[in-house]
């Protein structure tokens, strides 16, 4: 005995709506966070001032294409990865007397 196509398209739609809205919740953020952050990694310059997932303030020495060097002090340099970078140094903030 067949199935009604009609009864198993109510069954699934609820399934479905699920999978959409899981994709809208989820994926898509996430999608445009990675475009954003590999746009930011992109846009690097030598003498940007940024700041590492390690909490390292330095100022980009040199660039390439899987890596940086970051001067980090009075002669002081370290080799990063450019995943390493989480972003552009926060602005001083001036102080209010």
């Amino acid at each position: 005995m067949p199935a009604d196509t009609g009864n198993i398209l109510i069954n699934m739609w609820p399934w479905l709506f699920l999978l959409a809205l899981m994709y809208f919740i989820f994926i898509r953020p996430q999608q445009r966070r990675d475009r954003e952050r590999r746009e930011m990694l992109d846009a690097l310059r030598v003498g940007d001032r940024v700041v590492s997932i390690g909490g390292i303030y330095g100022i980009i020495k040199s660039l390439s294409d899987s890596d940086l060097i970051l001067e980090v002090g009075k002669g002081s340099t370290l080799k990063f990865s450019r995943d390493a970078i989480a972003g552009p140094q926060p602005e001083a903030r001036e102080k209010t007397d």
